[in-house]
């Protein structure tokens, strides 16, 4: 019973991890796909978006920038930043921003 009860217990915190862990892959992909083609792998600007002057995401004026911030920006858009109200939910936005913190 004791053995039964401690698998159960390892079962449920699997499932609760995986979800947490699907939700950051999905993050990496959407970035991967969304904003890496400017913004670089690492968040410091591909050579394309450097030439139209993306932002290092490590730069202290982005760092400052609280996240409803940066949603407002990623979810409107700003300057020759595009919008993607659109083509993205405001959960794929939160989570993107998330992904983003963790480039530093």
């Amino acid at each position: 019973m004791k053995k039964l009860l401690n698998a159960l217990i390892v079962f449920g915190l699997v499932l609760a991890v995986r979800p947490a862990m699907a939700l950051a892959d999905d993050a990496a992909a959407l970035y991967k796909s969304k904003c890496q083609a400017c913004h670089g792998a690492d968040g410091k600007g591909s050579a394309a978006g450097q030439k139209i002057g993306v932002r290092d995401f490590n730069a202290p004026e982005v760092q400052k920038m609280t996240d409803d911030e940066l949603f407002d920006v990623t979810k409107k858009g700003k300057g020759k930043m595009p919008a993607y109200d659109k083509k993205l939910t405001d959960d794929q936005i939160k989570e993107l921003i998330k992904h983003i913190h963790s480039l530093k």
